[in-house]
C-alpha cells in the first residue's frame, strides 16, 4: 500500500513558541524550518509514501519543501492544524480518491525511513488509526483508508480525543523516531539523542544545547 502523507506547517515565525528557552525568535524560524525539511526527506525516502503534501503559507518553507520534492497546499482555511489537516486531505483527494491518507506531525526531525513504514504497515490494518507522540499524551500520526474521512483532532491531549473518536491506537515498540516531536528544548535534545537528519545537526549544531 502506497501512502499519501499530509503535513501541516505554520509560518516559521509563528511557530514553536514553546522552544524560545532554547532557540531565541532570531534562530527559531531556521530551526523550524530544518524540522520539516528533514521530516518531509525521510517520509519521501519511506518506501511505503507515495507523496508528500505539505500545508502551508510561508513561502520560504514551501519553496525549500517542493525542492525536495514535496507538493505544496496553501492553508486556505487559516482555522488552524485540524483545518488545514482537512483541507489537505480534501486537495489531496480530489485527483487521489483511492489513496489512503495519513497526516504526520512536521516536526520529526529524527524520523527514519524504516520506522515510518513499520508504523504505517500496521495503521494499513485498520480503517483509521494513530500513534500516540513520546509524552503519551499526543499524537504524531493518524491515519485513515481511502473510505473513511480523517477526522483530525490534534492540540491539547490529542490521544484521548483521537481514541475517542474510534481512532485505533498502534501499540507499537521500537518506533521512537515516529514518537518524537520537539515543541520544547527537552524534546528537542531527546530528538538529538536519537540522531537527527543532516539539517536539524546542522542548526542546533549551533545552539549549544547543554548536554547535546
Amino acid at each position: 500500500m502506497q501512502w499519501t502523507l499530509v503535513i501541516p506547517l505554520k509560518p516559521l515565525a509563528r511557530a514553536k513558541s514553546r522552544l524560545s528557552d532554547t532557540a531565541h525568535d532570531g534562530v527559531r524560524p531556521g530551526l523550524v524550518l530544518a524540522f520539516a525539511l528533514d521530516t518531509v526527506a525521510a517520509a519521501l525516502a519511506c518506501p511505503g509514501v507515495r507523496d508528500v503534501a505539505v500545508v502551508t503559507d510561508d513561502v520560504l518553507a514551501g519553496r525549500e519543501l517542493a525542492a525536495l520534492g514535496a507538493r505544496i497546499v496553501p492553508d486556505e482555511p487559516h482555522g488552524g492544524l485540524n483545518a488545514a489537516l482537512a483541507h489537505g486531505t480534501a486537495v489531496v483527494r480530489a485527483s487521489r480518491p483511492q489513496s489512503p491518507v495519513a497526516a504526520l506531525n512536521a516536526d520529526l526531525p529524527a524520523l527514519r525511513p524504516t520506522e515510518l513504514a513499520r508504523v504505517l504497515t500496521a495503521a494499513a490494518e485498520f480503517p483509521r488509526a494513530f500513534l500516540s507522540d513520546a509524552a503519551g499524551v499526543g499524537t504524531t500520526l493518524l491515519a485513515v483508508a481511502p473510505d473513511r474521512e480523517l477526522l483530525p483532532a490534534f492540540g491539547v491531549d490529542s490521544r484521548s480525543r483521537h481514541r475517542a473518536s474510534g481512532a485505533v491506537e498502534l501499540p507499537l515498540e521500537a518506533v521512537d523516531s515516529v514518537r518524537q516531536d520537539v515543541d520544547t528544548g527537552e524534546d528537542l535534545r531527546a530528538a538529538l539523542a536519537l540522531g537527527v537528519g543532516p539539517r536539524t545537526a546542522a542548526a542546533a549544531a549551533r545552539l549549544l544545547i547543554p548536554g547535546q
